[in-house]
């Protein structure tokens, strides 16, 4: 299987994506646009697409973010969506989902930033691919904004903060606003980055501090992230002898 990622920021890094892959022994390319890498030309060589966060948004500018092509990366993820291929998008990725089919993204109703339950929705109890997460279940937040909505997207999950934590677009499209991907060392890298953490965990209800943050274990949400990836593959196989 071969997989592709977009990272934005050294610091949203893939963390149990990666590992994931890693695991499978899946090939993997990378477009790290903070290093002004380009997108891929072709697709035909992408199976999934896995496309992380940032401070972006996908209205923000080249004046803000030289090396971000908002619009570039929304006609990349339409063609892979297009060609049928899985695409995972996580926060920032997410909302370029939605984005390019069309949904606008929205400022969610509060800031996040540490770990939070979400608590899947009916049809996120339903959806094979999640169904395992269980409900409630603590998982990793860093965000501001939340993904638009197609007529025919769903929502999975949800938290007291952010009415749209996980979307499915498609059967084998999905947008994580939440970060279940969240290890220790990607946690250091976020806190590193973020200005006033502590501050802002004094005056805000879903931002917590970096000691609580860094003292959570992310082994089990990883986990759980693992199968709904084993899962997905496991849907795309099967999509490609259908076709």
């Amino acid at each position: 299987m071969r997989i592709h990622f977009i990272q934005h920021e050294v610091f949203e890094a893939p963390g149990a994506y990666l590992t994931w892959a890693e695991k499978q022994q899946h090939e993997l390319t990378f477009s790290q646009v903070y290093q002004q890498d380009r997108l891929p030309e072709e697709i035909d060589s992408i199976d999934i697409l896995i496309i992380m966060g940032g401070p972006q948004s996908p209205d923000s500018s080249p004046s803000e973010y030289p090396y971000f092509d908002a619009k570039a990366e929304i006609a990349f993820i339409r063609r892979c969506i297009d060609a049928g291929k899985a695409v995972v998008g996580i926060c920032l990725g997410a909302q370029l989902i939605g984005e390019a089919l069309s949904a606008t993204y929205r400022h969610s109703p509060q800031k996040e930033i540490g770990v939070f339950p979400i608590t899947l929705t009916e049809e996120g109890i339903n959806d094979s691919k999640i169904a395992h997460f269980g409900s409630p279940l603590p998982v990793g937040h860093w965000h501001n904004d939340m993904p638009g909505l197609t007529p025919e997207s769903k929502i999975l999950a949800s938290s007291v903060g952010c009415p749209r934590q996980i979307v499915r677009y498609t059967n084998l499209v999905y947008g994580f606003q939440c970060h279940m991907e969240l290890t220790t060392e990607v946690v250091r890298l976020l806190i590193a980055a973020e200005e006033d953490l502590f501050l802002q965990s004094q005056s805000q209800q879903f931002v917590q501090s970096p000691d609580e943050i860094q003292a959570y274990d992310y082994s089990q949400m990883n986990s759980k992230l693992h199968t709904f990836l084993d899962l997905l593959e496991c849907a795309y196989t099967k999509s490609l002898v259908n076709k």
